[in-house]
């Protein structure tokens, strides 16, 4: 749990990205015992029960859960790109049409596309990023705009 990516909600919660808003409160329920602050001495505790309900939090929500399923459209878009630049995978689909669909109920195309959603949803954190450092720079000098940056980076993890 520890060890998780945290931009991705599905992944922190173990959840498939077709798991419904039941899934969600059933793995959040089950996972939340394991890390409860007053169950559990752990230092991290704490941050990571504020976590799984943040987690938990953004998939129940319809805007957000819609948000990032599009994200995740947006990666299976790219990964099934990719693997029909695969001679092989080209040579597949040809012989079976149907090739696609079971591909994608595998468990390797299931890993890759958890990878790739990770991926975009790095990239998409990291262009927020570089956009804050822009708008920040045309205001304050470099070093008051980073100290400006981890002072509102930290006081946006204590409000979640």
């Amino acid at each position: 749990m520890l060890s998780c990516f945290k931009l991705n909600p599905f992944e922190y919660l173990n959840l498939p990205f077709d798991s419904s808003p039941e899934d969600v409160k059933k793995q959040y329920r089950k996972f939340s015992l394991l890390v409860h602050p007053d169950k559990r001495k752990h230092p991290q505790a704490k941050g990571e029960f504020g976590a799984l309900a943040k987690a938990q939090q953004l998939l129940l929500d319809a805007q957000e859960r819609d948000c990032i399923l599009s994200q995740v459209q947006a990666a299976k878009v790219k990964w099934r790109k990719q693997i029909k630049k695969d001679t092989a995978s080209k040579i597949k689909s040809l012989v079976d049409e149907k090739f696609e669909e079971y591909y994608e109920r595998t468990e390797e195309f299931k890993q890759q596309l958890k990878l790739k959603v990770r991926e975009l949803l790095t990239e998409q954190e990291w262009r927020r990023w570089k956009m804050a450092m822009r708008v920040c720079l045309g205001f304050f000098s470099s070093s008051s705009c980073f100290k400006l940056l981890l002072i509102y980076r930290y006081l946006r993890r204590k409000a979640d």
